[in-house]
């Protein structure tokens, strides 16, 4: 029989150390598997305008005009993002025959991400004194100034009344900290044969509800400081269209089903143990809008000028998809790029490696049905300051 994992269970204190998306540029990579969040992100980009549209603007301008993207991760997607926020400023600057002020982006992540590989992606800084119009029309430079700040999103990361925008897509749905009870064997919530919390008991379900809830009531308390009075948030983060939080859709399909059996292939052929299993959960909750609204509604610093529910679409991005081995290749790796590190500082590389070929697998043999399930839904949310 061969060994059992012996690596340490990951603390809750260790998750903000080592979570993170899969750096570098390889197969399993965020940066080649994040096509599927920039074609949703695109399909966005109306909701995200009306929300720049929103924020009160000022000529003369002395101080640098703010953007934030938290959450950023190391793949392009950020990049794309902050830089049509800042031309749909300039454009309304333009419009209203106003100098533009200075522009600053600020990209936040936890530590563990791969920043050198963002920041080797960042176009160059377009020349001091390049006009407007060749700003708006550079697509090979940036007309901002550039910076990484590393941390929680959960807590304060700026100063008081410093930013003007803060956009945050893909990854709200990410909780602090996998609940206590459910990894505490005594707990009516404890995820016993589980790894997730779809399909889960719902003493379970309702522990991932609530850290989501207190996580969101510290991401607004923090952001409530930060932002200007005058400015905007944009927030989008996995939805669940069900009322029962033990379905988490698109993402219980994702980390609920070929992912979960793959945990329990190891398990069956002796490579790990039950406990081993049972004391890994993914750390990721899909809201429902009421989950959400009721976070906002509590804090009371923020209007909600829009909350909705927005189809995304599928994860899976695929050149053929009557190629079964290649969706099962695109779900696994799908699975790898926002888990990976997290399975591997838990059973170690080589047993990583082994689980996501049997994910692989199971995903190739079922191939047609995910591309017909598999779909995500989001929770977008445009929040102002309350008059």
């Amino acid at each position: 029989m061969a060994p059992m994992g012996d690596n340490v269970v990951v603390s809750n204190m260790e998750l903000e150390r080592l979570l993170s998306m899969k750096g570098g540029k390889g197969e399993a990579s965020y940066a080649n598997n994040s096509q599927a969040q920039a074609i949703h992100a695109r399909s966005m980009l109306h909701l995200l305008r009306e929300t720049l549209d929103r924020v009160e603007l000022a000529e003369g301008r002395e101080v640098p005009f703010v953007v934030v993207d938290l959450g950023c991760s190391c793949g392009s997607n950020t990049i794309n993002v902050v830089d049509v926020m800042i031309k749909h400023v300039m454009k309304r600057y333009e419009a209203l025959g106003w100098q533009p002020p200075e522009f600053s982006a600020f990209f936040s992540d936890l530590p563990s991400n791969d920043f050198n590989t963002l920041f080797q992606l960042l176009p160059p800084l377009a020349n001091h004194g390049v006009s407007m119009e060749e700003c708006l029309a550079a697509d090979n430079h940036r007309s901002y100034f550039a910076a990484g700040v590393p941390g929680s999103f959960y807590r304060r990361l700026f100063p008081a009344r410093s930013v003007d925008v803060f956009h945050s897509a893909f990854s709200l749905h990410w909780l602090s900290q996998v609940p206590e009870s459910v990894v505490d064997k005594r707990s009516s919530a404890y995820n016993k044969g589980r790894v997730f919390i779809h399909g889960a008991d719902e003493s379970t379900a309702n522990a991932y509800k609530k850290q989501f809830q207190t996580d969101l009531a510290g991401f607004l308390m923090a952001r409530s400081v930060e932002m200007k009075r005058e400015g905007s948030m944009f927030l989008v983060c996995l939805a669940r269209t069900s009322v029962d939080p033990t379905d988490q859709g698109g993402a219980g399909l994702l980390f609920g089903t070929h992912f979960q059996d793959a945990w329990d292939d190891l398990v069956q052929e002796g490579l790990i143990s039950q406990e081993k299993r049972d004391s890994f959960n993914i750390p990721v909750y899909a809201a429902s809008l009421q989950d959400f609204k009721e976070v906002v509604e509590a804090n009371g610093s923020f209007t909600i000028d829009k909350l909705e529910v927005f189809k995304g679409g599928s994860p899976l991005v695929v050149n053929q998809p009557d190629d079964a081995s290649e969706v099962g290749r695109a779900l696994a790796n799908s699975c790898r790029t926002v888990s990976g590190v997290l399975v591997d500082a838990h059973i170690g590389d080589k047993l990583s490696e082994e689980l996501f070929l049997r994910v692989e697998r199971r995903a190739t043999s079922h191939a047609k049905e995910l591309l017909e399930q598999l779909q995500f839904f989001h929770i977008v949310a445009s929040l102002s300051f309350r008059d």
